[in-house]
């Protein structure tokens, strides 16, 4: 039946039953309207099937499968109201009468230095870390694990299995076995307290997750940076220049210390055969993934550099995307990376997606405080993180020092 002849069946059979011209208008009516809303229905599920399938063909162009969507919209809609104007924070601590899940979760700390505030909606929380990773330098290059609790633990195998070569008839002795230990990657707490007045966060045109994440990412980033790198894991990550003698990691990993090759001079790196020697010292199943490692003075003095032929050895991108290359290898810049001055640590060297790991706590919480900092509104944002060696032989430090 289509649909034409779905309404004129319904006509002749409310003119066939009604007794009075009055009778059967109200019966058309009400026949008419029930049709619309069935119709109406059937449209917006159509509609609504399509938009799917639009934004999962776009996601799939995107190199991202079906495009993100907010895990609880009821909760992104009570946080963003909180956010703006501090309503609806009883909703945040309230589970319901069948005693199901919270609305909205209140997400006080356990084991952490700060009590209070609120988890931000899981697409804020990808938003920061995807800001993260564009301007880190080592989110970009080392292991980022992804966690939902405060540590991170794996096991090191030293590799230390006994083997060899024996006749038929020959007898096996016992081999050696290897050692296993358990690695743990205990995650800090950063932290930073963007402000806003109140009239901007009225303001319906800004977009609060963006404004968030573009006001955390460069503290957070700045703090991570310098921990990466020089950490004392005292709540932050331990740092990759504290794996060495005297250092706070000092024997922390059960496979040793990073190893460490001298300059052969007390105050530079003298020359394109000690880049070469030490590019050299790192094994090949490292050295086949391995890159450098550098803050922007010492990739200057080194960018100087020439062989015997006159010709430099650092080779710029050929690309605004393309990394510099040193003897074949990319070069990673971090400003947290000492300058070149005796007995300093300027350049790593390695496979740093094997070598160093970073434990990335899920989960930012907000604290809105209206009252400390009157006109503005200061938003206290908390994350856990935390990193460390996760294999020792894969990176190897420079020290400008004469060998010993």
């Amino acid at each position: 039946m289509n649909m034409l002849t779905k309404p004129r069946a319904l006509i002749g059979s409310i003119y066939a039953s009604a007794d009075t011209p009055t009778a059967m208008l109200a019966q058309i009516n009400t026949a008419v309207q029930d049709m619309r809303e069935s119709q109406n229905a059937r449209i917006d599920a159509i509609e609504a099937a399509i938009d799917k399938q639009t934004m999962q063909e776009a996601g799939r162009l995107l190199g991202g499968g079906a495009m993100h969507t907010p895990a609880d919209r009821e909760y992104s809609s009570a946080f963003a109201s909180y956010f703006r104007k501090g309503e609806h924070e009883s909703d945040l601590r309230k589970a319901n009468s069948e005693g199901e899940r919270a609305t909205i979760q209140a997400a006080m700390s356990v084991g952490t230095n700060s009590d209070g505030g609120y988890l931000a909606p899981v697409e804020w929380d990808r938003q920061v870390r995807m800001k993260l990773k564009d301007i880190s330098p080592m989110r970009q290059i080392a292991q980022v694990q992804p966690t939902s609790v405060g540590a991170f633990s794996t096991i090191w195998n030293n590799d230390a299995w006994g083997s060899g070569w024996v006749g038929e008839t020959a007898s096996r002795p016992q081999t050696t076995n290897a050692s296993l230990s358990q690695l743990v990657f205990e995650a800090g707490e950063i932290y930073a307290m963007p402000a806003a007045t109140q009239r901007l966060l009225d303001d319906s045109a800004i977009n609060v997750e963006s404004w968030l994440a573009d006001s955390v990412e460069a503290e957070f980033a700045r703090q991570e940076g310098i921990a990466f790198i020089s950490g004392d894991g005292a709540n932050k990550p331990r740092g990759l220049l504290t794996y060495i003698t005297g250092g706070a990691s000092d024997g922390h990993h059960p496979g040793g210390n990073l190893e460490v090759f001298n300059s052969e001079s007390a105050t530079e790196i003298p020359g394109g055969d000690t880049l070469i020697d030490f590019k050299y010292a790192l094994t090949a199943p490292y050295r086949q993934n391995a890159r450098w490692l550098m803050n922007s003075q010492t990739a200057a003095t080194i960018a100087k550099l020439k062989d015997g032929d006159g010709n430099y050895l650092w080779r710029e991108g050929l690309t605004a995307d393309e990394p510099a290359r040193l003897l074949g290898r990319p070069v990673t810049i971090d400003e947290a990376m000492p300058d070149i001055a005796g007995n300093a640590y300027p350049v790593a060297f390695g496979d740093f997606a094997s070598g160093y790991l970073v434990n990335d706590r899920v989960g930012i919480r907000v604290l809105r405080d209206p009252f400390t900092s009157k006109p503005f509104v200061l938003f206290y944002t908390t994350k856990r993180v935390g990193g460390g060696v996760l294999d020792p032989n894969a990176i190897k430090l420079m020290k400008i020092a004469v060998t010993a």
